[in-house]
């Protein structure tokens, strides 16, 4: 699929600020948005440190540690490894720390997918995708697993498209051990195959995700006793029953009810809770969206699976709290649901590049913190 995207020029001032952006674009306001949420971050506290106490940051570096070292003693199972033995293979590789491996498959890998949101949907979608989740900026910026997830599942995406089958079994599988949901792309691979009747590669993909599980499976059966240790590890002792997905909505209310936020916790939790909703009917009711879901099979299998398991997750303590992180994968979809609805204009965009990593990084230090480094007690 070819860049089609316009500059954001035109000789008509009037429609100047209309002209869908192309990929450059997007990446230039990426990476604009990603250095003003750094600047941030660094004027106001230690980076480095905030890095290693982020999200599950200290987790992925404890992993990729004892991998490199291939010494699992007393290590605790907590997230699924592929972040971790892509971040070893960088430090073996290069030298550098873990905490800037981590830095580095967190960051690159946010392009490359805001680069695969461009090929797969276009400008203005891939321009909003890049900036307007702030859960989807501290994690590219400060580590996470999120952008190799999305990296790949992306990429699967468009093997898809352009009937590479054997290469988008691949990177779903590899996405898989990255973010336990890829499997959604997976099962859209094989339904799809299936339906078509394309025995021939639906084995192929079937062996190539095989593959992929069993070399991720064997290290952790011969050094920890069990295959499916990190499966196992998200059975988390909060949840509402036995079953990691339960009654839509269920474990978003009682979690709700059961746990205090902060007044701007939870208006940016439930602000992003409708909008997945309302992209959610939108897709259910919507003309465009049906003949798009038609041609592109896969996607429509993942999308719909997606949300699912997004209002059924069974955890009360997440279900809320981490609903715009765990919504990073789908909201190219929800945008594209939206799309008719969804401004276009260049200066609402760089607006919003300015905004939300502001916003990100006051989150992601925290309102408390953030006060207290502002107005420190004399």
């Amino acid at each position: 699929m070819m860049e089609t995207g316009a500059p954001w020029t035109s000789a008509d001032p009037s429609t100047r600020g209309m002209q869908e952006p192309t990929v450059r674009a997007v990446l230039l306001l990426a990476v604009l948005s990603s250095v003003l949420f750094v600047i941030v971050i660094a004027s106001l506290t230690s980076y480095s440190g905030l890095v290693d106490r982020f999200g599950d940051s200290f987790g992925y570096m404890t992993v990729a540690s004892a991998i490199r070292r291939w010494n699992f003693q007393g290590l605790l199972v907590k997230q699924f490894w592929g972040l971790p033995y892509a971040m070893a293979a960088i430090s073996l590789a290069t030298r550098i720390s873990d905490r800037s491996a981590l830095l580095l498959m967190s960051f690159v890998p946010f392009l490359i997918a805001v680069t695969l949101a461009y090929r797969l949907w276009g400008g203005w979608i891939a321009a909003l995708f890049a900036v307007i989740n702030f859960d989807w900026t501290q994690r590219s910026c400060l580590g996470g697993s999120e952008p190799l997830f999305v990296a790949l599942l992306f990429g699967s995406f468009l093997a898809v498209r352009r009937a590479h089958w054997w290469l988008a079994a691949l990177l779903a599988a590899v996405a898989t051990i990255v973010r336990p949901l890829g499997f959604f792309a997976l099962l859209g691979i094989g339904l799809v195959l299936l339906l078509r009747r394309d025995y021939r590669r639906l084995i192929h993909a079937a062996l190539v995700a095989l593959l992929v599980g069993i070399l991720y499976s064997l290290p952790l059966a011969i050094e920890r006793g069990d295959p499916l240790a990190t499966v196992h590890s998200y059975q988390s002792a909060g949840q509402t029953g036995p079953a990691l997905f339960g009654i839509p909505f269920y474990a978003i209310i009682k979690g709700t009810l059961l746990y205090p936020a902060p007044w701007t916790n939870l208006l940016l939790t439930f602000g992003w809770i409708l909008f997945v909703l309302a992209g959610t009917i939108a897709m259910a009711s919507t003309r465009s969206f049906h003949a798009y879901a038609r041609s592109h099979q896969v996607e429509i299998i993942f999308a719909a699976l997606y949300l699912l398991s997004l209002f059924s997750y069974n955890s009360p303590y997440f279900a809320r709290g981490n609903f715009s992180r765990f919504a990073i994968p789908i909201v190219p979809f929800i945008l594209l649901a939206l799309n008719r609805w969804v401004p276009k204009d260049r200066r609402l965009l760089w607006g919003l590049a300015i905004i939300c990593p502001v916003l990100a990084a006051a989150s992601a230090i925290g309102i408390r913190d953030l006060a207290a480094i502002l107005h420190p007690i004399r």
